[in-house]
């Protein structure tokens, strides 16, 4: 596989306040990489670096072309998806309202039968349809949240902690569906998680942040499978 996302030598800052120090990470092209580590470690920075909306040095490239600097509806255009921490739904709105936003830069005629592919992967959403979204439960705000991101047809889908705060089989569930949807369309994630097992049980590839560094990296199994990384990094 090639490299859909490549970021090199990447520093991150919120004022006078550093967070990345020169982070190298890569995601494969339909492939999903996992980014762990504790509170505060820099994981959520790195997501808003690749969308533009930090402060950002070094080099972001999408599919080989350098996209550090652009706006961050640029880089939409250009088929990033991000599904934020606290699933950023629009929680005013309906259902159905919620999926016409998530396609609203789309001009092919094929936004309807996407709907349907995503009812395919969250049934609940279709019974949900006219209801708003601020009265979903959590489980249903997150499937929402994904699905919406799904409907720009995105080439890299940016996930910050899917399972924060949902029962553990909904949580199950939702895995389940990011597995049918990199294998049906190739998309490739780039995962934030806290859950570090159910993350290296779904990627190809771990990183391992501390302090706004890389410390650890390398394929998911050899990384689930090591027990002084387990100890060291992942607590468990």
């Amino acid at each position: 596989m090639s490299a859909l996302l490549e970021l090199r030598g990447v520093h991150a800052a919120y004022g006078q306040t550093r967070v990345l120090h020169g982070v190298d990470l890569t995601v494969e092209q339909g492939g999903v990489t996992a980014l762990l580590g504790a509170n505060g470690a820099g994981k959520t920075t790195t997501l808003r670096a690749v969308c533009g909306m930090v402060r950002t040095e070094g080099e972001v490239h999408l599919a080989g072309e350098r996209i550090e600097g652009k706006a961050t509806e640029d880089i939409a255009r250009r088929g990033v998806a991000h599904v934020p921490d606290g699933r950023g739904t629009f929680m005013e709105l309906t259902v159905e309202e919620n999926f016409r936003l998530g396609a609203y830069i789309r001009r092919d005629r094929e936004v309807e039968s996407d709907f349907e592919l995503m009812f395919g992967y969250f049934p609940r959403l279709r019974q949900r349809w006219k209801q708003q979204a601020g009265t979903l439960s959590g489980g249903e705000q997150q499937m929402l949240a994904i699905a919406r991101a799904l409907l720009l047809r995105p080439r890299l889908l940016l996930l910050d902690e899917p399972s924060f705060g949902l029962a553990p089989l909904i949580v199950q569930d939702i895995f389940t569906i990011l597995r049918r949807v990199r294998e049906a369309q190739g998309v490739g994630i780039l995962i934030v998680e806290q859950n570090a097992n159910l993350a290296l049980d779904v990627a190809d590839r771990a990183y391992l942040l501390e302090t706004g560094r890389i410390v650890v990296s390398g394929p998911a199994h050899e990384i689930r499978e090591d027990e002084q990384i387990r100890r060291s990094y992942l607590g468990y």
